[in-house]
Protein backbone atom coordinates (compact mmCIF):
# COMPACT_ATOMS: atom_id res chain seq x y z
CA UNK A 1 0.00 0.00 0.00
CA UNK A 2 1.55 3.37 -0.95
CA UNK A 3 2.19 6.02 2.09
CA UNK A 4 -1.17 7.35 3.55
CA UNK A 5 -1.58 10.92 2.26
CA UNK A 6 -2.19 11.97 5.62
CA UNK A 7 -2.06 10.24 8.65
CA UNK A 8 -3.46 11.73 12.11
CA UNK A 9 -1.80 9.56 15.01
CA UNK A 10 -3.52 9.50 18.75
CA UNK A 11 -4.66 12.91 18.51
CA UNK A 12 -6.26 14.89 21.36
CA UNK A 13 -7.67 18.22 22.00
CA UNK A 14 -8.36 20.11 25.32
CA UNK A 15 -9.89 22.94 25.92
CA UNK A 16 -9.72 24.57 29.67
CA UNK A 17 -12.82 26.67 30.26
CA UNK A 18 -13.79 28.35 33.73
CA UNK A 19 -11.45 25.76 35.49
CA UNK A 20 -12.53 22.72 34.00
CA UNK A 21 -11.31 20.53 31.19
CA UNK A 22 -13.23 19.86 28.13
CA UNK A 23 -12.02 17.15 26.03
CA UNK A 24 -13.17 17.50 22.26
CA UNK A 25 -11.03 14.80 20.34
CA UNK A 26 -9.74 11.85 22.30
CA UNK A 27 -6.92 10.38 20.73
CA UNK A 28 -8.03 10.32 17.03
CA UNK A 29 -5.71 8.19 14.57
CA UNK A 30 -7.15 7.97 10.49
CA UNK A 31 -5.12 7.22 7.13
CA UNK A 32 -6.42 9.11 4.60
CA UNK A 33 -5.23 7.41 1.05
CA UNK A 34 -3.58 9.08 -1.75
CA UNK A 35 -6.58 10.96 -4.09
CA UNK A 36 -9.37 9.28 -1.32
CA UNK A 37 -12.39 11.16 -0.89
CA UNK A 38 -13.52 10.75 2.84
CA UNK A 39 -16.34 12.69 4.64
CA UNK A 40 -16.07 13.22 7.84
CA UNK A 41 -19.94 13.59 9.96
CA UNK A 42 -20.78 14.21 13.48
CA UNK A 43 -23.68 15.91 15.33
CA UNK A 44 -22.47 19.71 16.04
CA UNK A 45 -19.98 19.75 19.04
CA UNK A 46 -18.85 16.88 18.30
CA UNK A 47 -15.58 18.04 17.03
CA UNK A 48 -15.35 17.35 13.40
CA UNK A 49 -14.32 21.24 12.88
CA UNK A 50 -11.97 20.85 14.96
CA UNK A 51 -10.34 18.01 14.01
CA UNK A 52 -10.42 19.52 9.99
CA UNK A 53 -8.56 22.72 11.15
CA UNK A 54 -5.55 20.40 13.01
CA UNK A 55 -5.53 18.49 9.73
CA UNK A 56 -4.80 21.86 8.35
CA UNK A 57 -2.51 22.82 10.75
CA UNK A 58 -4.70 25.94 11.87
CA UNK A 59 -4.99 24.45 15.48
CA UNK A 60 -2.30 22.53 17.24
CA UNK A 61 -3.18 19.41 19.05
CA UNK A 62 -2.88 19.33 22.79
CA UNK A 63 -1.71 16.28 21.89
CA UNK A 64 -0.63 13.94 19.20
CA UNK A 65 0.42 14.75 15.45
CA UNK A 66 -0.44 15.05 11.77
CA UNK A 67 1.82 13.66 8.54
CA UNK A 68 1.23 15.16 5.21
CA UNK A 69 3.11 13.04 2.85
CA UNK A 70 5.03 11.58 5.49
CA UNK A 71 6.23 14.68 7.17
CA UNK A 72 5.20 15.94 10.60
CA UNK A 73 2.73 19.41 10.60
CA UNK A 74 3.29 19.72 14.56
CA UNK A 75 6.61 18.40 14.61
CA UNK A 76 8.59 21.33 13.30
CA UNK A 77 8.10 25.42 13.69
CA UNK A 78 5.55 27.44 12.89
CA UNK A 79 7.45 28.38 9.71
CA UNK A 80 7.74 25.12 8.45
CA UNK A 81 4.35 24.16 9.51
CA UNK A 82 3.07 27.20 7.10
CA UNK A 83 4.88 26.32 4.55
CA UNK A 84 2.98 22.85 5.04
CA UNK A 85 -0.33 24.86 4.84
CA UNK A 86 0.68 26.94 1.83
CA UNK A 87 1.99 24.42 -0.58
CA UNK A 88 0.58 20.89 0.37
CA UNK A 89 -3.17 22.28 1.11
CA UNK A 90 -6.33 23.86 -0.15
CA UNK A 91 -9.18 25.40 1.82
CA UNK A 92 -12.47 25.53 1.49
CA UNK A 93 -14.66 26.89 3.91
CA UNK A 94 -18.41 27.13 5.04
CA UNK A 95 -18.27 30.93 5.01
CA UNK A 96 -16.13 31.20 1.74
CA UNK A 97 -13.02 33.68 3.63
CA UNK A 98 -13.06 35.81 0.75
CA UNK A 99 -11.56 39.97 1.32
CA UNK A 100 -14.24 42.07 0.64
CA UNK A 101 -11.53 45.16 -0.81
CA UNK A 102 -10.40 42.12 -3.52
CA UNK A 103 -11.68 41.39 -7.15
CA UNK A 104 -12.13 37.24 -7.95
CA UNK A 105 -8.77 37.00 -9.44
CA UNK A 106 -7.04 38.70 -6.47
CA UNK A 107 -8.46 36.54 -3.82
CA UNK A 108 -7.85 33.99 -5.80
CA UNK A 109 -4.02 34.94 -6.42
CA UNK A 110 -3.53 35.10 -2.32
CA UNK A 111 -1.86 32.19 -1.63
CA UNK A 112 0.46 31.78 -4.63
CA UNK A 113 1.51 35.63 -3.29
CA UNK A 114 1.93 34.08 0.12
CA UNK A 115 4.24 32.16 -1.21
CA UNK A 116 6.10 34.47 -2.93
CA UNK A 117 4.30 34.04 -6.73
CA UNK A 118 2.18 36.19 -8.85
CA UNK A 119 0.25 33.62 -10.75
CA UNK A 120 -2.02 35.57 -12.85
CA UNK A 121 -2.43 33.44 -15.38
CA UNK A 122 -3.14 30.77 -13.47
CA UNK A 123 -5.77 32.29 -11.73
CA UNK A 124 -7.73 33.47 -14.25
CA UNK A 125 -7.47 29.86 -15.80
CA UNK A 126 -8.89 28.21 -12.51
CA UNK A 127 -11.79 31.14 -12.42
CA UNK A 128 -12.49 29.84 -16.13
CA UNK A 129 -12.28 25.95 -14.74
CA UNK A 130 -14.82 27.02 -12.08
CA UNK A 131 -17.26 29.04 -14.77
CA UNK A 132 -16.02 32.71 -13.68
CA UNK A 133 -14.10 33.37 -16.82
CA UNK A 134 -16.39 36.55 -17.07
CA UNK A 135 -16.52 38.21 -13.36
CA UNK A 136 -12.64 37.95 -12.34
CA UNK A 137 -13.09 42.04 -11.90
CA UNK A 138 -15.94 41.30 -9.52
CA UNK A 139 -15.56 41.99 -6.00
CA UNK A 140 -17.09 39.67 -3.79
CA UNK A 141 -20.20 41.45 -2.80
CA UNK A 142 -20.74 41.82 -6.62
CA UNK A 143 -21.08 37.57 -6.10
CA UNK A 144 -23.78 35.12 -5.61
CA UNK A 145 -23.12 32.68 -2.76
CA UNK A 146 -22.37 29.91 -4.98
CA UNK A 147 -20.09 32.04 -7.12
CA UNK A 148 -18.46 33.01 -4.13
CA UNK A 149 -17.81 29.53 -2.97
CA UNK A 150 -16.38 28.77 -6.87
CA UNK A 151 -13.79 31.38 -6.09
CA UNK A 152 -13.04 29.96 -3.04
CA UNK A 153 -12.73 26.64 -4.67
CA UNK A 154 -10.16 27.96 -7.17
CA UNK A 155 -8.38 29.64 -4.80
CA UNK A 156 -7.69 26.18 -2.71
CA UNK A 157 -6.35 24.74 -6.00
CA UNK A 158 -4.23 27.94 -6.94
CA UNK A 159 -1.12 26.35 -5.30
CA UNK A 160 -1.67 22.48 -6.79
CA UNK A 161 -2.07 21.33 -3.39
CA UNK A 162 -2.03 17.76 -2.91
CA UNK A 163 -4.78 17.77 -0.49
CA UNK A 164 -8.05 19.50 -0.05
CA UNK A 165 -9.81 20.15 2.75
CA UNK A 166 -13.40 21.73 3.02
CA UNK A 167 -15.43 22.48 5.73
CA UNK A 168 -19.08 22.52 5.20
CA UNK A 169 -18.91 23.62 1.87
CA UNK A 170 -22.43 23.51 0.85
CA UNK A 171 -23.78 24.86 4.64
CA UNK A 172 -24.67 28.28 3.54
CA UNK A 173 -25.60 27.32 0.00
CA UNK A 174 -29.22 26.11 -1.41
CA UNK A 175 -29.77 22.87 -2.21
CA UNK A 176 -29.33 22.71 -6.03
CA UNK A 177 -26.22 25.11 -5.88
CA UNK A 178 -25.00 22.91 -3.25
CA UNK A 179 -25.31 20.15 -5.59
CA UNK A 180 -23.39 22.16 -8.19
CA UNK A 181 -20.13 23.14 -6.04
CA UNK A 182 -20.10 19.68 -5.05
CA UNK A 183 -20.28 18.03 -8.34
CA UNK A 184 -17.14 21.22 -9.36
CA UNK A 185 -15.51 19.75 -6.06
CA UNK A 186 -15.46 16.18 -7.08
CA UNK A 187 -14.98 17.28 -11.02
CA UNK A 188 -11.64 19.49 -9.93
CA UNK A 189 -10.52 16.75 -7.46
CA UNK A 190 -10.87 14.06 -9.65
CA UNK A 191 -9.56 15.53 -12.68
CA UNK A 192 -5.94 16.50 -10.44
CA UNK A 193 -6.03 13.08 -8.82
CA UNK A 194 -6.32 15.56 -5.16
CA UNK A 195 -7.19 13.73 -1.88
CA UNK A 196 -10.12 15.52 -0.27
CA UNK A 197 -11.40 15.96 3.70
CA UNK A 198 -14.99 17.11 3.56
CA UNK A 199 -16.46 17.95 7.51
CA UNK A 200 -20.41 17.47 6.74
CA UNK A 201 -23.17 16.80 9.40
CA UNK A 202 -24.99 15.85 6.09
CA UNK A 203 -25.27 11.81 5.87
CA UNK A 204 -26.63 11.79 2.38
CA UNK A 205 -23.94 14.34 1.02
CA UNK A 206 -21.29 12.11 2.66
CA UNK A 207 -22.30 8.79 0.74
CA UNK A 208 -21.05 10.62 -2.46
CA UNK A 209 -17.54 10.02 -0.68
CA UNK A 210 -14.97 6.70 -0.85
CA UNK A 211 -15.65 6.75 3.00
CA UNK A 212 -17.80 8.28 5.51
CA UNK A 213 -16.11 8.52 9.44
CA UNK A 214 -17.96 9.51 12.14
CA UNK A 215 -17.00 11.49 14.94
CA UNK A 216 -18.51 10.80 18.44
CA UNK A 217 -17.95 11.92 21.64
CA UNK A 218 -14.26 12.45 20.09
CA UNK A 219 -13.39 9.46 18.76
CA UNK A 220 -13.87 8.31 15.24
CA UNK A 221 -15.77 5.02 13.84
CA UNK A 222 -15.28 3.90 10.12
Amino acid sequence: MPEAALSVKDVHRRYHLGGHELHVLRGVSLDVQPSERIFLCGASGSGKTTLLYILGGLEKPSAGDVFIGGSPMYGGSSRQRAGIRNTQLGFVFQNYHLLPELTALENVMLPSMIGGKIALERAAELLGRVGLGDRVQHLPTELSGGEQQRVALARALINDPSIILADEPTGNLDAATGKQIMDLLFQVVDESKKTLVVVTHDTNLAKRGDRMMLLTQGSVES
